[in-house]
């Protein structure tokens, strides 16, 4: 599908309109989608992180709050993790399976697609999915151990770099690989140079939020990381599918979010 260029495009969605779309189509929070075109979704895609922040900050408030009561890093940790896949109907998860099925499968574009739409999950989907959340809940219950501070913070900025990653991942350029969906109504919208700027402000959040926990530079070379394994991920699955789906979105957000933990519980 070839992305429509900015002047072919309805007229400028409102950043209001945005945030309704970026809300609407990313969280289960009952918030109505004023418009469903491209230039809501290039608005959206912009707003992404935003989204990000409010996820993040459900997901450090339970987190924290069961540490501050007397409960274990890891017991933080898997609440921390469980609030951003109940936020996303698990949407997120369900699109890393599917990619790992359709990437695992071996076969051509368009049966790997066929694979990827199937309901069930497959072996690589479950080992992707059970080594993800492994991954996330262990780097951030490690964050825990140090203080509710720290994990708190790794669980804002691991979810504001997931949802900068989808930003990036509807850059022009990056075609999608089927003509319907979600992965078709928002491929492609977002101009490069907002795309990177996007990501840069999300790695200056996470800078931002590293100066206030005393952890330096970690959380922002943590966040270069956790966006550079999204960006692998998009790469491939365009080179592999012809193009990005609902699903590789999906995947794109889980990776960042787990690249940028784990890169934090290392450094």
């Amino acid at each position: 599908m070839e992305s429509s260029s900015p002047a072919a495009d309805a007229a400028p969605a409102s950043t209001t309109e945005g945030l309704r779309f970026a809300f609407g189509t990313l969280t289960v929070l009952p918030v109505s989608v004023a418009r469903w075109d491209r230039a809501a979704a290039r608005t959206g895609m912009v707003c992404a992180p935003v989204v990000g922040l409010v996820v993040g900050l459900v997901a450090a408030a339970a987190g924290a709050g069961l540490l501050v009561c007397g409960a274990s890093p890891l017991l933080a940790g898997v609440a921390t993790v469980a609030v951003p896949a109940v936020l996303t109907r698990g949407l997120h998860l369900d699109g890393l399976a599917d990619v790992a099925d359709g990437l695992g499968s071996g076969k051509p574009a368009a049966e790997a697609l066929r694979v990827m739409k199937q309901s069930d999950i497959g072996p690589f989907g479950v080992l992707t999915l059970v080594f993800t959340l492994l991954g996330q809940v262990a780097a951030i219950a490690e964050l825990y151990g140090e203080g509710w501070a720290a994990g708190a913070v790794g669980a804002v900025a691991s979810a504001v770099v997931a949802r900068g990653a989808l930003t990036l991942a509807s850059r022009e350029g990056v075609p999608a690989a089927r003509p319907e969906g979600l992965g078709a109504a928002v491929a492609g919208t977002v101009p490069r140079g907002a795309a990177l700027g996007v990501a840069g402000c999300c790695v200056a959040v996470a800078a931002a939020l590293a100066v206030a926990v005393g952890h330096g530079a970690g959380f922002a070379v943590a966040a270069v990381l956790g966006l550079g394994a999204a960006e692998a991920l998009l790469r491939r699955c365009v080179r592999r599918f012809g193009g990005v789906t609902g699903d590789v979105f999906g995947a794109v957000a889980e990776v960042a979010a787990c690249g940028t933990l784990v890169a934090v519980a290392v450094l």
